[in-house]
């Protein structure tokens, strides 16, 4: 079981980080990289599609129910528990809670009101917003239908 649940949390590892990612390339210029909070100040009601697929993959880095996030750290947990791996679960759930408190930061900021002047963004590219979709589209389905995945890692790696 150890070995099918990292695989499917280093997936679920690679959505989440390559959207959340690419929604700071994107909210990013040349002569400025998106990077601190309140960068993302108001970004729900400047622009609602990048908001809301930055606070999927927030809250899925989170491990919020529905999301692969969730889906993979409990196949973690499972594992460590069923291997009496206390240390790293311990760990796990303590980082976690750590990490729940700096990505509600940043999606609280994603929903408060927008600052006046807000900092201009480029226009997102097609290609971009496809693979944006496509990933937020990837976090959702596998937190609600992970079965096939896991299938498909089982044959593989056991």
């Amino acid at each position: 079981m150890g070995p099918v649940a990292v695989t499917f949390y280093l997936i679920a590892y690679f959505v989440m980080t390559l959207g959340a990612f690419g929604v700071i390339t994107v909210l990013s210029s040349p002569q400025r990289e998106a990077g601190q909070i309140d960068d993302y100040r108001g970004l729900f009601w400047r622009r609602p599609w990048l908001g809301g697929a930055f606070t999927a993959m927030l809250l899925s880095l989170a491990g919020i129910p529905l999301t692969v996030g969730f889906i993979g750290k409990f196949y973690l947990v499972a594992a460590g528990v069923s291997a009496s791996l206390w240390l790293p679960v311990v760990v796990l759930a303590l980082t976690s809670g750590i990490g729940l408190f700096y990505y509600l930061r940043v999606v609280v900021a994603i929903f408060a009101r927008p600052p006046q002047a807000a900092p201009p963004t480029a226009a997102l590219p097609l290609a971009g917003g496809l693979t944006l979709a496509g990933l937020t589209v990837m976090l959702v389905w596998l937190g609600l239908l992970p079965s096939p995945l896991l299938e498909f890692i089982r044959h593989i790696v056991v």
